[in-house]
């Protein structure tokens, strides 16, 4: 039986995945971002698609090259973690 420990643990840990598993397109997102703005300040270029496209760009390369590392991840976490609770051991 689960009690409120093991409920807040599991979810601390859920929590902990989605932090790892978003970090990469977060940090690219924040720097695609910033050096956009760094550009659109200097050069006075106030375009809205300016800032959307390399964003989005940047954001596919970078999902697609840690898919795997994500993948990964989750699969330990539910192997690991959730089946086992799941199934009472």
């Amino acid at each position: 039986m689960m009690n409120d420990a093991m409920i807040y643990d599991v979810l601390r840990q859920a929590l902990w995945v989605a932090v790892k598993i978003s970090a990469p397109l977060l940090t690219v997102a924040l720097v695609a971002g910033v050096a956009v703005g760094l550009f659109q300040a200097l050069t006075s270029v106030q375009e809205m698609t300016l800032t959307f496209v390399p964003k989005v760009g940047l954001m596919l390369v970078v999902f697609w090259a840690s898919m795997s590392f994500m993948t990964a991840t989750l699969l330990s976490f539910f192997t690991d973690r959730i089946i086992p609770l799941i199934a009472g051991h």
